[in-house]
């Protein structure tokens, strides 16, 4: 075996984890190298060009707020950005954007390169060396040996990963490369347990081929919003998306050869997600509607090929021909790559901690897919975590774990490690109990400070955001504290806007809070002397309009608290009297770190919280 250099953290697999986790490391002053089978394939969007979505968008902008990297490259490479659910209340606004494919792996690995301590390199890690219960390193395909202090793992689809098209299938970890095989034999050796997954993904058209004129155009906003909060403006030419339908007799034609789908025939046994479905899935499990809606959406700026989202697939090719072209404007559609569906071995991920780190093996951290995740927000927030913690530790910090009244990332691993998960995991604004103070807008709010303490926020964007806070605070305060006097052009205008005039001096505030009154209305009569920017007059009507539910939801924190303060002693034997043996497994298993997180597994009853406290105070109950 060869021993070419040691590194202070090792990073596997270069997928939107691992850029995340191998910036952050470097960022922070380590020697780090990044891994990857394919060195062309860096940051690849491997399934829909977007970034983004409900609850994702909020994941890439707290990524932003910490210090890293995908709310940049996206809006570098961005060639539409919609605000979704503008119709709704502001704690469920979220940003989406279409990437160009070519320009998001362009611009990420230009980033990459550029970074001080960060190596990249061309490699199929094959085992990571383990000693005395602490990661030493790792090895190459090639026998070559590399030390480390640290290694995080993110290998996406590549573990084990098995195509299937139709009732064919080979190994692969995405369409035309290699997969990852004896990593999942290093990590079982390693006392892991493993299970698999699956997801897919739906065939590409020749844009040459589409009517465009039998589909609706979709736009983006204008101006293009951005992720970042660095970013002052987007360049590149937006472009639309299209929308189509299935119909009756594409979903007859799938009826008819679920036989030879691998899905439906037994082939494939890894579950998939159940909130991104096949399309065989969603035309047998709701024979009841007529039609499913699907988006043409554009690879790129360079590109003829557009992704059909919306008809992810696993049948025949000549089946996936078929069905295609009974779809309005697809009526001549040339695919340009099928659909497939890939299974994949991922690691239960109740075996690791807050931290990302595996239970028992020091040093030894997971980010992204191999956790049960889907999506590549939802991975890159992994990533960056992993790699925050990994160089906290080593340079012997206390980690950074981020509650779930503080983020989504917070809620993401919280829910991770101690409900764990059986199929595919997706995040959504439903699974956060204080969404309202985890808006997308007051990302930088809640988490800058934490980006600039670890040393991924420079100073000079931290100047920004302070001068940026107070110039939100002196504005909410000023609305608290002026009044304005009743008069007829004011009173006019109220009642123009369907709301009732004022007969005495009222706040500011008061009448802001009124539904049928936003900011623009306070500027008319009563404007601030200072320029302020139109995020923090939308901060400011937010903040000022939904002040009542954001003190209730405060209230809630704090009594949540009370119970993520009581700390279980780490030697803690839960083999209480009193407890069920379906209770003690779980409990065994989790290891939770809080009575809170205790309440928040699964199957872990109120009877059983108040035996596990009485255990606790009495102090009686420690491991030998």
């Amino acid at each position: 075996m060869y021993r070419e250099k040691d590194f202070d953290i090792i990073v596997i697999g270069a997928g939107h984890a691992g850029c995340e986790a191998a910036h952050a490391c470097a960022k922070m002053g380590f020697a780090t190298a990044l891994f990857t089978i394919y060195l062309d394939t860096i940051a690849q969007l491997s399934c829909n060009p977007a970034i983004g979505g409900l609850a994702k968008g909020h994941l890439v902008r707290e990524i932003d707020a910490l210090g890293g990297i995908m709310a940049k490259v996206t809006d570098m490479a961005g060639i539409q950005f919609r605000m979704l659910n503008r119709s709704k209340g502001p704690a469920v606004w979220s940003l989406r954007a279409q990437a160009d494919r070519i320009l998001y792996n362009v611009y990420m690995r230009k980033l990459l390169e550029a970074t001080e301590n960060l190596f990249i390199k061309q490699a199929m890690v094959e085992e990571i060396v383990v000693e005395n219960g602490k990661v030493k390193g790792v090895i190459t395909s090639l026998g070559v040996f590399y030390g480390a202090r640290a290694v995080i793992v993110t290998p996406g689809t590549f573990l084990n990963g098995l195509i299937h098209i139709g009732l064919d299938s080979f190994e692969a970890g995405r369409a035309g490369e290699f997969p990852s095989k004896r990593l999942s034999d290093s990590l079982k050796k390693l006392g892991l347990k493993l299970g698999r997954l699956k997801t897919g993904t739906p065939p590409r058209i020749d844009a040459k081929t589409i009517d465009f004129s039998k589909t609706e155009e979709q736009w983006g906003d204008f101006p293009p919003p951005p992720f970042s909060y660095s970013t002052k403006e987007i360049t590149n030419p937006q472009v639309p998306c299209y929308i189509t339908y299935t119909n009756e007799k594409t979903h007859e034609i799938i009826l008819k050869n679920l036989d030879r789908s691998p899905l439906y025939s037994g082939k494939i046994v890894g579950i998939g997600p159940r909130y991104c479905p096949s399309i065989e899935d969603k035309v047998v499990k709701f024979r009841e509607k007529p039609r499913h809606q699907i988006f043409l959406e554009p690879e790129g700026l360079s590109r003829k090929e557009y992704y059909a989202n919306g008809i992810p697939t696993s049948l025949p090719y000549d089946v996936q021909v078929a069905f295609v072209r009974t779809i309005p404007g697809l009526e001549d559609a040339e695919i340009m790559r099928p659909g497939y569906a890939i299974e994949y071995d991922f690691v239960y991920p109740t075996q690791i901690t807050h931290t990302l780190e595996v239970k028992g093996i020091e040093g030894l951290y997971l980010a992204g897919q191999i956790n049960g995740t889907s999506g590549y927000e939802e991975a890159a927030a992994q990533g960056l975590m992993a790699g925050v913690n990994a160089a906290l530790k080593i340079k012997g910090k206390p980690p950074l774990i981020l509650g779930r009244d503080e983020a989504y990332i917070g809620v993401l691993i919280d829910d991770l490690v101690t409900k764990g998960t059986q199929e595919p995991y997706r995040m959504f604004t439903s699974r956060a109990e204080f969404r309202l103070l985890l808006r997308h807008d007051n990302a930088d709010l809640r988490l800058r400070e934490y980006g600039f303490r670890i040393g991924l926020v420079d100073e000079e964007t931290y100047e920004k955001f302070l001068k940026k806070k107070e110039a939100l605070e002196r504005e909410i305060k000023r609305l608290k504290t002026t009044i304005i006097k009743p008069s007829d052009e004011l009173n006019r205008a109220l009642t123009y806007a369907g709301t009732t005039p004022i007969e005495e001096a009222t706040h500011l505030d008061k009448i802001l809070k009124r539904p049928e009154i936003n900011y623009e209305f306070i500027k008319r009569f009563a404007p601030s002397e200072e320029s302020l920017t139109k995020e923090i007059e939308e901060l400011v009507e937010i903040h000022i309009k939904y002040e009542g539910y954001i003190a209730k939801q405060m209230e809630q924190v704090e009594r949540m608290k009370q119970f993520e303060e009581k700390i279980i002693p780490e030697d803690f034997d839960f083999n209480l009297p009193g407890l069920s043996k379906e209770v003690i497994q779980k409990l065994n298993e989790v290891r939770p770190r809080t009575i809170g997180q205790a309440m928040r597994i699964p199957g872990v009853t109120p009877a059983a919280i108040s035996i596990l406290m009485v255990a606790i105070q009495k102090g009686a109950f420690s491991r030998k």
